[in-house]
């Protein structure tokens, strides 16, 4: 497909417009962000990179240190002192010499943001203002600002469909906290109390759809989630009610024709508890991985320019991490080292010694900055390796993981529970671990295992040093996704025997490398049968227009393109795998994952604790 579906293209395409006031904007500018618009422009833009472009400098207008109309107006402004890392240096003094430059401004269209600007236009700072908004703005917030420009600056009001952050081409997230708990409050009294973080989802998928440029042909939804029914009849409705989605719309011809599909993280509880054994999902895992941003202060022996580091996708930046974000462990430690004795060899051949000729400095000169990038890179990613691999020693992982693996993917009760037992004594595994272990335990013995084994089991959690509190997440996981909660096919009941007994047989040929990457997500699962045209209307039904829904998805044409939406957040794991299937399908079917957020284990117990 010509126009295939990329996030960070996308977002990249609204930058380049941005910048240049859509080309209305021409010569020195200041460019005012918010929280939420900061974190997307780092993940596709550098400061550099945005600096070049005839910005002057970039600026929070909901801080009150850059802006003084906000001095006497702290209650409309969220936090500008964000805890989520970004890689843009922004300044927080705007200088008063400014005032003969033009401002874009770059905003979610909240009733916040609209406040700020109306105050802004009321003492205006800047010659004029051109106004971008990352979603739909409401009628009522453009008539507010219309009606509060007293000095006539607003030159322009646009709509830039940029509300999620691109962190892969076929990855986005809406940086979501705490989406669990909406989840679980979904059809109860609870969920207005959820209602913003609600409409922030739905407003985030909205405009993956508007910035793609599609308009699906079916919306279908995890049946066993009421988020998910709620979220997929609401984009639906809107779909159906607003022009602006009726630009396009596939039939199974060349158009592409594009399903969309709405997924709850309570179906699959197992693969954000998993230790993960690829460059991307193990750096998060282990080190923490947000906006691009990896934090390595602390680190034994590490560089300070190297405290903090970025790892992104985006085209230009990293062209290692590009090529190698979903390597394994093994891999990675090679071709790190082939990076290394590549830039070794290129550095001697440039090195000063050999400077014979005004030639040869004119050369050394053109070359150095691109050796001091590649310097810093090789560095960085030397420094990564290096935590890892003390941290695979130090907590044990190795042994740690294979005994996950083999939770998620066999069914051995007394084995398992042996096994258990000795690593919940052991003094070498860490506490977060066996914690883990614990859960995982619970989730596939919760109605088979033997007599009394969950409470020894969480009697060993304690005594092996985990919280009581903490012990108190089995309970919680099992209530969020037990039997009971999550839809059918995490431990194989929807499966044939078959096709287990391949995964098995594979599995045991291909030896002990395998042993790390037995587990496949449910998500995997259910792509192959969306893509194959078996995937049940029992299970993940169709939305009608006016609400309604259908379990008849026979007739359906064979989708080209899957957008799939996970409410309660993706993990690194599965859009890994994600990747690993459209690079297989040679372009014949391509799918994006976005979520509420991305999970590692850490932030996935988090949130269970507030369910």
């Amino acid at each position: 497909m010509d126009d295939q579906i990329d996030g960070i293209s996308c977002i990249r395409g609204y930058i380049d417009r941005l910048v240049t006031g859509d080309n209305r904007c021409h010569g020195m500018k200041v460019l005012l962000l918010d929280g939420t618009t900061t974190q997307i422009l780092s993940c596709v833009a550098t400061q550099s990179e945005i600096l070049s472009r005839e910005v002057y400098l970039v600026s929070r207008l909901d801080d009150p240190r850059g802006n003084p109309h906000l001095k006497q107006q702290s209650p409309l402004t969220a936090n500008p002192k964000s805890t989520i890392s970004h890689s843009l240096s922004l300044q927080e003094e705007i200088p008063t010499h400014v005032s003969h430059m033009k401002a874009v401004c770059f905003l979610r269209p909240t009733e916040i943001n609209v406040g700020l600007l109306v105050h802004e236009l009321s003492h205006p700072r800047f010659s004029e203002y051109h106004l971008f908004f990352s979603g739909i703005l409401p009628p009522s917030l453009l008539h507010l600002l219309a009606e509060n420009d007293p000095h006539e600056k607003v030159r322009q009001v646009q709509e830039f469909y940029a509300d999620f952050l691109p962190i892969n081409p076929d990855l986005f997230s809406l940086n979501c906290r705490n989406t669990l708990p909406m989840t679980c409050a979904a059809g109860t009294a609870r969920a207005r109390d959820h209602n913003p973080l609600y409409e922030r989802n739905l407003m985030g998928l909205q405009s993956m759809l508007l910035a793609i440029k599609r308009q699906p042909y079916c919306v279908r939804y995890q049946k066993s989630s009421k988020m998910a029914r709620q979220l997929a009849v609401d984009i639906q409705e809107n779909i159906s009610t607003d022009q602006i989605f009726h630009f396009r719309r596939g039939t199974g011809g060349s158009a592409g024709n594009l399903s969309l599909l709405i997924l709850d993280r309570m179906d699959d509880p197992v693969t954000p508890l998993l230790s993960q054994w690829t460059y991307q999902a193990m750096v998060h895992e282990l080190l923490g991985l947000n906006n691009n941003r990896v934090s390595l202060r602390g680190v034994p022996n590490v560089a300070k320019d190297l405290e903090e580091v970025v790892l992104s996708s985006a085209p230009g930046q990293d062209s290692f991490f590009q090529t190698h974000r979903n390597s394994n462990f093994g891999e990675l430690g090679e071709a790190i080292q082939k990076l290394l004795q590549e830039y070794q060899a290129r550095s001697k051949e440039h090195s000063v010694t050999n400077l014979k000729s005004i030639e040869d400095m004119q050369n050394f000169m053109e070359k150095y900055p691109e050796l001091r990038s590649q310097s810093h890179t090789v560095s960085k990613h030397v420094a990564i390796m290096g935590e890892l691999a003390r941290l695979v020693e130090v907590c044990n992982l190795l042994d740690v993981s294979a005994l996950e693996q083999d939770l998620a993917c066999a069914d051995d009760p007394a084995g398992h529970l042996r096994e258990l037992m000795k690593t919940l004594d052991s003094s070498t595994v860490k506490i977060p671990d066996k914690l883990r272990l614990g859960m995982l335990y619970a989730l596939r013995y919760e109605n088979n295992s033997p007599p009394n084994a969950l409470p020894a089991v969480k009697e060993a959690m304690r005594r092996g040093g985990v919280p009581v509190e903490s012990v108190g997440l089995v309970d919680a996981i099992l209530k969020y996704a037990g039997c009971s909660a999550r839809g059918p096919g995490l431990y194989g009941t929807n499966k044939d025997l078959m096709s287990k007994m391949t995964k098995s047989f594979m599995s045991s040929v291909q030896g002990v490398s395998n042993v790390y990457s037995q587990h496949s997500p449910v998500l995997m699962d259910t792509v192959e049968a969306m893509v194959k045209g078996k995937l049940k209307g029992e299970t993940h039904p169709l939305v009608l227009s006016g609400g309604g829904t259908s379990a008849a998805v026979e007739n359906l044409p064979s989708p080209q393109e899957i957008l799939i939406f996970m409410v309660g957040g993706v993990t690194y794991e599965e859009a890994t795998k994600v990747s690993e299937f459209n690079k297989a399908s040679g372009g014949r079917v391509r799918v994006v994952l976005g979520g509420s957020t991305v999970h590692n284990s850490t932030s996935f117990l988090e949130e269970l604790k507030l369910v």
